[in-house]
């Protein structure tokens, strides 16, 4: 089966997975309106503590992360990163403050691993959202259970999970 979802379908699978979700992220940028603003402030230099913006999917993260449920992504990074890049970093450690295991993959080495070019989660290794973008915006999500092609991306995560580096790690050597 599959399908397109839309935002209130996509929420419903970040509260009912009941193990892992997992996230591949390829974008240069994305466009959301929630981030238009702290966006604008990183740029001029201004970001500053202020994450209320993020809150709602901290308390998330962090509620599930408190019920034993895993979150985790590898984000692919162009080097040198672009400005939203250096933006989505400058954030990262208070995903990880809230539960989330982020890793790092060089866009060229994520080439090298013929890993795709589109980025998608994996819910609890039974559930596929492919995220559709068009001018860094997010265009649609395409959700299936079809038992191969699950397989496929869930290697996709093998590959990219194995050759990326923590966080923290990253954030040293960048």
């Amino acid at each position: 089966m599959h399908r397109f979802l839309d935002g209130a379908e996509l929420a419903r699978l970040f509260a009912r997975f009941r193990r892992s979700a997992w996230r591949f992220e390829t974008q240069s940028e994305y466009r959301e309106v929630s981030e238009a603003e702290p966006y604008r402030r990183f740029l001029a230099g201004e970001l500053g503590e202020d994450r209320a913006w993020m809150t709602e999917w901290l308390r998330s993260v962090s509620s599930a992360t408190r019920q034993g449920r895993s979150f985790a992504r590898v984000r692919v990074v162009a080097f040198p990163p672009t400005d939203y890049q250096r933006f989505e970093m400058a954030v990262a450690p208070d995903n990880e403050a809230a539960g989330e295991d982020i890793r790092v993959l060089s866009s060229e080495r994520a080439r090298r691993l013929l890993l795709p070019a589109q980025d998608f989660w994996l819910f609890d290794d039974t559930i596929l959202a492919l995220m559709h973008f068009g001018s860094g915006r997010l265009t649609g999500i395409e959700v299936t259970t079809d038992v191969t092609r699950i397989e496929q991306y869930r290697a996709h995560r093998r590959r990219a999970w194995s050759q990326a580096v923590p966080l923290n790690e990253h954030m040293t050597i960048s």
